[in-house]
């Protein structure tokens, strides 16, 4: 109990990403669920503490990094139509990349709370990848080439890149945590996980998710050290040889999947061909409002009018529990181009802009705890590969869906690790309740 009351504070984001692992009812539209809710909780709860407290809640370069996507997301907003669907998208944006990773940064006081929140994604992605490999060995999954084998988890047939998006942010930060330098029994325990999740992560059959994996995991192993990543690197390559040779019948389907990646120009298929359509349409919106874009949540209003005959009425759902159904394309599945079109130049700037000084301040508060040999490396492994994760995840999908909020946690955990690291353990603006006058002079963040 003693140990779990000292990570009080960041319990209910723990609870946040538990939410995650419950069920998604079939045949769910995939929205908002308990999670969303209890990050709304979160953000309350972070106000209040702040309120009674009378601190300063951030400082001045994360509250300009935070807070630059306001910017582009309230003009988008402003010239939504109708304006009821503005303010559905601006409350979304708002709590995915903002107000939700300023609380995780608020509420994080040290590594001790980083690392808890990093192998709780890693425990999340342990539980939905079991779920998902029964479902591809019982074929009670996703429908995939007619057969019901595609690993979902819980997400169900209506959100298959959920559980891809679990089970991959899981596996970064399971080799973050490998290559820090923490004891050696959390090493290899984080080792044995972050291979045994590259099974689910196959099984997924999301092409996005395993490229973007490869280039979170690439930097880690890069940003870590030229020793360390050679050792890891050839034993993630032999992990995947394995992996791929040993499947049988399964191996027949990833390589034909990992072959499609290469054939993207030459012979798509037609997913690759609605996505280049939706593309299209994305850039003729943007080309039509380039300032200020069509406005938060217009993309499905005037995809129509800008998408060509290339385009399928939608993608087929089927197993893992729920009906066949049709699912509309209702966005271009590229967040940088959903951004443009719906945001224009204003929103990507600013969204991006965010993102690059995240980037920059993380890396380099990476740089300067591997040459000052302070501890932290693993944390700082992990905010980096997060981050280049979903800066490149973002290039093959966008927001929506019960995963999102862990985009969210993400974003929180990279704010952290960049804007408050340098300073030692970081801020402690949010002291547990009882302490806010104890221990003052051990809990400020040393220079």
């Amino acid at each position: 109990m003693n140990r779990l009351g000292a990570h009080a504070p960041v319990l209910p984001l723990l609870a946040v990403v538990v939410l995650l692992a419950l069920p998604v009812g079939p045949g769910g539209e995939g929205g908002a669920g308990p999670a969303d809710a209890v990050s709304a909780l979160v953000v309350l709860f972070c106000a209040v503490r702040l309120l009674r407290d009378r601190r300063r809640p951030l400082s001045r370069t994360a509250a300009v990094v935070l807070g630059l996507p306001v910017l582009g997301v309230a003009v988008a907003a402003m010239g939504a139509v109708p304006p009821g669907e503005g303010l559905t998208g601006l409350g979304r944006y708002l709590q995915v990349f903002v107000l939700v990773p300023a609380a995780v940064l608020l509420l994080v006081r040290d590594r001790g709370d980083f690392r808890l929140l990093a192998w709780s994604f890693v425990g999340l992605a342990v539980w939905q990848g079991a779920v998902g490999v029964h479902q591809y060995v019982t074929g009670t999954g996703a429908s995939y080439q007619g057969r019901p084998v595609r690993a979902v988890g819980t997400f169900g047939a209506q959100d298959v890149m959920g559980m891809a998006t679990v089970v991959s942010l899981g596996l970064v930060c399971a080799v973050g945590l490998a290559l820090g330098t923490g004891p050696l029994r959390h090493r290899i325990i984080a080792l044995a996980g972050a291979l045994a999740l590259l099974v689910p992560l196959a099984l997924s059959f999301s092409r996005g998710a395993w490229i973007a994996t490869a280039v979170a995991c690439g930097a880690q192993l890069l940003l870590s050290g030229r020793r360390r990543a050679l050792t890891a690197g050839a034993v993630m390559a032999a992990a995947s040889v394995i992996l791929v040779g040993g499947f049988g019948v399964g191996s027949t389907m990833l390589q034909e999947r990992i072959s499609s990646i290469t054939r993207v120009a030459d012979a798509p298929d037609q997913s690759v061909t609605d996505r280049y359509t939706l593309w299209a349409a994305a850039t003729g919106m943007w080309r039509e409002h380039p300032v200020a874009g069509v406005g938060l949540k217009g993309f499905p209003e005037h995809r129509d009018s800008h998408a060509s005959l290339a385009l399928s009425a939608g993608s087929d759902t089927e197993g893992a529990g729920a009906a066949f159904r049709r699912q509309p394309l209702l966005s271009p599945h590229n967040m940088y181009l959903l951004i443009l079109a719906e945001q224009g130049l204003i929103g990507l700037l600013a969204l991006a802009g965010s993102w690059l000084a995240l980037l920059l301040c993380a890396v380099r508060a990476l740089w300067r705890t591997r040459r000052a040999g302070r501890p932290g490396l693993d944390c700082g492994l992990a905010a980096c590969g997060l981050l280049v994760w979903q800066l490149t995840d973002f290039a093959y999908a966008d927001i929506g869906g019960p995963s999102t909020v862990l985009t969210a946690v993400c974003f929180g955990l990279v704010a952290w690790w960049a804007l408050t690291a340098d300073r030692g353990r970081g801020p402690s603006p949010l002291p547990p309740a009882g302490r806010a006058g104890r221990n003052a002079a051990q809990e400020a963040p040393a220079r």
